[in-house]
């Protein structure tokens, strides 16, 4: 059985790999896209940082479920008490659109707590990473491994208050949230990013709060909720007041507020 941070490391080592298989297929344009049942995209990328991904957790030990996997029934996964939650490339239409913001996410759910996470961006090189017990780091990947990590939270400066957004997904009731917002910070700030990198800025304090009145998949949002967890953050129901849960029945997100 793998200790925390051998997990860790595997986990790191799989987003690197699956991110560099992905950056490939972003340089030679062949995509090969489908379309799922609810017309949202998936390529040729998806499906090969899955199986890398798969390949490189599978010493684990540990049970996998990730958005390009197969479905696992509910009857199954009640009894997981940890797994591996995956999105082997969110942020599909970023990477189709060529503008870099999609990311490679990996997290460990733990009694239906993401535990600890990584949340990858290929063609940055950053790494976002993060523990539960042990804290959260930055880092950038390069050909012979990490350079110039550092804690997160990186050391805050004097700015307008900011929200971040999502650059694809933005709804009427995020917008009109956004407003009542603006009334008690007349100068804040909106900043539009792709994939989980909306909550990585937060977790890092680039940004103040991420509110999502949309929907989201639970592997949409594990790693970086892991992230958040690592450094006192949260990702919260504003219906409940509770954070959100994992490995539920039906794995649709509820609306959060990330900050």
């Amino acid at each position: 059985m793998m200790d925390r941070e051998q997990l860790m490391n595997t986990a790191v080592g799989a987003a690197v790999e699956a991110g560099s298989a992905v950056l490939d297929i972003c340089r030679e344009g062949d995509f090969g896209i489908e379309r799922k049942d609810d017309d949202s995209p998936l390529t040729k990328a998806d499906r090969m940082a899955h199986e890398l991904i798969r390949k490189v957790l599978e010493p684990s030990g540990l049970p996998l479920l990730s958005e390009e996997g197969q479905e696992i029934p509910f009857a199954v996964r009640r009894r997981w008490k940890r797994f591996w939650m995956v999105d082997p490339l969110d942020g599909t239409k970023e990477f189709i659109s060529g503008n870099g913001e999609f990311t490679v996410n990996i997290a460990l759910v733990d009694n239906q707590a993401p535990a600890l996470g990584v949340v990858f961006v290929p063609v940055t090189g950053e790494l976002f990473f993060g523990d539960v017990c042990h804290g959260a780091w930055y880092a950038k990947h390069h050909g012979r491994g990490l350079a110039g990590t550092v804690s997160l939270p990186f050391d805050g400066k004097a700015r307008a208050y900011r929200v971040v957004a999502s650059r694809s997904h933005m709804t009427q009731e995020t917008a009109a949230f956004i407003e009542r917002l603006r009334a008690e910070y007349p100068s804040l700030e909106i900043v539009r990013r792709g994939s989980s990198l909306k909550i990585c800025m937060v977790a890092a304090g680039e940004a103040d709060i991420y509110p999502r009145f949309g929907p989201t998949m639970e592997w949409d949002t594990a790693a970086g909720d892991a992230i958040m967890r690592s450094v006192g953050k949260k990702l919260v129901d504003p219906s409940t007041g509770f954070e959100l849960r994992y490995n539920k029945e039906h794995l649709l997100n509820p609306f959060f507020i990330a900050t």
